[in-house]
Formats: structure tokens, sequence, C-alpha cells
């Protein structure tokens, strides 16, 4: 068991870890549909995605029928891009709507929300 001291360091330094935003794929293994998304945190986004998509709620209703018709071994998710940690803030969500319909338009892909 990890003493006080480096408990309370290990939660620190967690706290202090920036999440990488970049460009994501969800890909169907069945069909080949690939839909394309943009996250500010791609650590979370394939929990969050998948955990929609169980509970029959995600926004995007093509992945949302591809997913109740071949279930969820039937899909990979793929981290296609991770910004540069220096972009500035004011700079994240013009970068990721570009990227990400660039990625759209190279795989052929539908855009996620």
């Amino acid at each position: 068991m990890l003493s006080k001291e480096l408990r309370k360091e290990a939660i620190r330094s967690f706290k202090e870890q920036k999440p990488e935003a970049g460009i994501y794929a969800v890909r169907s293994t069945v069909n080949g549909l690939i839909w394309v998304g943009a996250s500010k945190n791609l650590a979370a986004t394939k929990n969050s995605c998948w955990f929609q998509m169980r509970n029959r709620s995600h926004r995007a209703s093509s992945l949302q029928q591809e997913w109740d018709a071949h279930g969820e071994a039937a899909f990979d998710y793929e981290i296609l891009e991770r910004l540069e940690k220096d972009v500035h803030a004011l700079e994240i969500d013009d970068q990721l709507k570009s990227k990400k319909s660039l990625w759209a338009a190279q795989l052929k892909a539908q855009q996620l929300l």
C-alpha cells in the first residue's frame, strides 16, 4: 500500500496531466464503413463512444444502426492523429475541425459530431 505522501503525489501528478486532443476513427470490420471524429480527450473518447452505443444513445444514427446490427466485436477504434502539445488553446477547436474534415475526405468516411 502506498504511503499517504506517495498517494497524494500520484493524485497531484494525475490531475496535472493534460489530455491529448486529436482525430479518431471508428471502423466497422464487417462492411468497411468508417466514421471520423475529433476529441479534446482521446483517452476518454473510446469509452464514451462505446458506452453511448451500448446504451443505444449515440448521436450518429448510422453508426448506432451498424452497432445494433453487428455488435461490439465488429468495431475498431483508431487514433488517426494527435495534435501537437504546444497548440494554443484558442486554436484547438479550429484545428480539430479542419483535420477531421481532411481525414473524413481522405478515408471517404462519415464525420461524427
